[in-house]
């Protein structure tokens, strides 16, 4: 397969983005991966690039954006940082990415046992790590179940997980309320703001 070029972004639309990333993660999960030369892509996109997607995830070493949706180089625009939310340069790097590399969506993907949310439930303290923990801990506040502190911790799977949808459902809050240029092109339908959820056990990638 091809790298993308200025002519395929270009009529590629939010909705059929979307799609692609999602018939890429079938044929991740189904081992079809589609067959590429990644050093005729590289040359493919040595005079410019033209990526039709913008995923935030974690660092997690088994959520590469690139294998799970089955995407070659010059595809995707992956931005990572442990719990995937955002800040400041986060968001200048998502206004680049669509405002000007023109990618039709951004994806906020987080993942099932994610470490980063699991420290805050655990609320943990460590270093620089707390600044960032920080960051999460809104979304554990936001889940509002089970009320037994007992169970309010990383022990409980299916707690740390509801907090991690909640992670990604309070970052697209933030993108749309901190980036006025990322809400106006969304709210001019030029691109779509939308969570997933990767579950490390399977492969998938279920949007929402």
């Amino acid at each position: 397969m091809k790298a993308q070029t200025k002519e395929t972004q270009a009529v590629m639309t939010p909705d059929s983005s979307i799609q692609a990333l999602k018939d890429g993660n079938k044929r991740f999960m189904d081992n079809t991966q589609v067959s590429r030369d990644l050093l005729d892509q590289v040359s493919d996109t040595s005079t410019g690039q033209y990526p039709f997607a913008t995923v935030l995830s974690c660092i997690d070493s088994r959520v590469s954006s690139e294998l799970i949706f089955d995407q070659g180089i010059g595809d995707i625009f992956s931005v990572r940082i442990a719990g995937n939310f955002v800040n400041q340069d986060i968001l200048g790097s998502m206004e680049f990415a669509c405002k000007l590399a023109g990618t039709k969506v951004i994806v906020v993907l987080g993942h099932t046992a994610c470490g980063a949310v699991k420290g805050a439930c655990d609320h943990a303290r460590l270093g620089n790590l707390t600044a960032l923990i920080n960051k999460i801990e809104p979304a554990v506040d936001a889940v509002k179940e089970p009320t037994d502190e007992s169970l309010r911790n990383s022990k409980n799977i299916e707690f740390v997980n509801n907090v991690a949808v909640k992670n990604v459902e309070m970052t697209i809050e933030n993108i749309r309320k901190q980036s006025p240029v990322l809400a106006d092109m969304e709210r001019d339908e030029d691109i779509k703001i939308v969570g997933g959820m990767y579950d490390i056990s399977n492969g998938k990638v279920t949007f929402f």
